[in-house]
């Protein structure tokens, strides 16, 4: 049975009992919206300038690892715009036909979001190009000498495409979005003014110098990721009601996070297991990313977009020409004998720059 990550950026299903839960934490404008600031200078041009010449806005591109707000902003977009937004993936559209029907029910300015955008299939990104271009479908209607082709005319729309892996996003594809941003992960005080906001639309009882201690707290285990603060907030919630009388202290966090395994760097079993399984089974690597997923049985792609984007990021991991490599912070963390710590140190030569 599948365990679920406490800390995983992986979008949760929301419960039956509480169908807005999800949705009643995202900020639905750009005055509410925290962080990438150089992002929203960028969409508030465009989108100014859309309204002022009355079209659509550029399209966009955003990617980065999950849970940094990609979704979140094609809702701050089709809002700001004054649009409706409507929402389909890559693996959904897997054939022409299934572009075909969703292109066709867009209104004039409306936003159409793409999740996993590099996972659409060749034949389908063929209908996108001029859709995106020239706002029509070309469409055949027979097959071999006797095919014929039917342009249907579709309303001026903005496609917004996120991905977490940009670099399998096609060229001709990628160069037919006029913006494209890499959203970065958030800094701690970024996530603490993200939590103080959650907080009371939650209603959690955080406050005074106690409760700002406990939010700042989480925002240093949330791993930069603000899907990953607002669940863990919740999961202190549920704590706090049971354990800790209702309110939100740095003492009930600790107790709670400790619970989950979360430790002060924001790691979980996994990201450990990860770490040892380099330090231990392969001395610290240099080490292959399918041997590390077949020795921990765990799926590579999870690895490289859910584990090791924040392993990179806080200098625990280093990829190197020949693999992955244990860095000297890393192995100080799990405890690996120092020794083997400091050869990795010194073997610069491993590393890509």
């Amino acid at each position: 049975m599948a365990v679920e990550r406490l800390v995983s950026p992986a979008a949760q299903a929301v419960e039956v009992d509480q169908p807005d839960l999800n949705w009643s934490l995202r900020p639905t404008n750009m005055a509410e919206y925290v962080g990438q600031p150089e992002l929203l200078e960028r969409l508030s041009i465009s989108i100014e300038a859309a309204r002022l010449r009355k079209e659509p806005m550029e399209h966009v591109l955003l990617h980065g690892p999950p849970g940094l707000g990609k979704t979140t902003l094609a809702h701050v977009i089709a809002q700001e715009m004054g649009t409706k937004l409507h929402l389909t993936s890559g693996p959904a559209l897997t054939r022409p036909t299934d572009l075909v029907g969703v292109l066709t029910q867009l209104q004039k300015g409306d936003v159409l979001f793409i999740d996993e955008v590099h996972r659409v299939p060749i034949a389908v990104e063929e209908f996108v190009y001029p859709a995106m271009e020239d706002f029509r479908i070309d469409v055949k209607t027979d097959s071999g000498m006797h095919a014929q082709t039917i342009q249907i005319d579709v309303q001026p729309f903005t496609l917004i495409g996120a991905t977490t892996r940009a670099g399998l996003v096609s060229s001709p594809m990628r160069s037919r979005f006029g913006i494209a941003h890499n959203l970065r992960f958030y800094t701690p005080e970024e996530l603490l003014t993200i939590l103080s906001r959650s907080c009371r639309l939650l209603s959690v009882s955080a406050t005074g110098k106690s409760g700002e201690a406990a939010l700042a707290h989480i925002a240093s285990r949330s791993r930069g990721t603000p899907r990953i603060a607002n669940r863990l907030l919740r999961w202190i919630r549920d704590f706090s009601s049971v354990r800790g009388e209702g309110v939100v202290s740095s003492a009930v966090v600790a107790d709670a996070l400790k619970l989950e395994g979360i430790d002060e760097r924001g790691l979980d079993e996994l990201d450990r297991k990860y770490l040892r399984t380099i330090a231990g089974v392969y001395k610290g690597g240099p080490v292959g990313l399918e041997a590390v997923a077949a020795t921990l049985n765990e799926d590579s792609g999870t690895l490289e977009d859910v584990v090791e984007p924040y392993l990179l990021q806080i200098g625990f991991l280093a990829r190197t020409r020949r693999g992955r490599a244990l860095t000297a912070a890393g192995a100080k963390h799990i405890g690996m004998p120092s020794a083997v710590a400091v050869e990795l140190e010194k073997d610069g030569a491993l590393f890509e720059g």
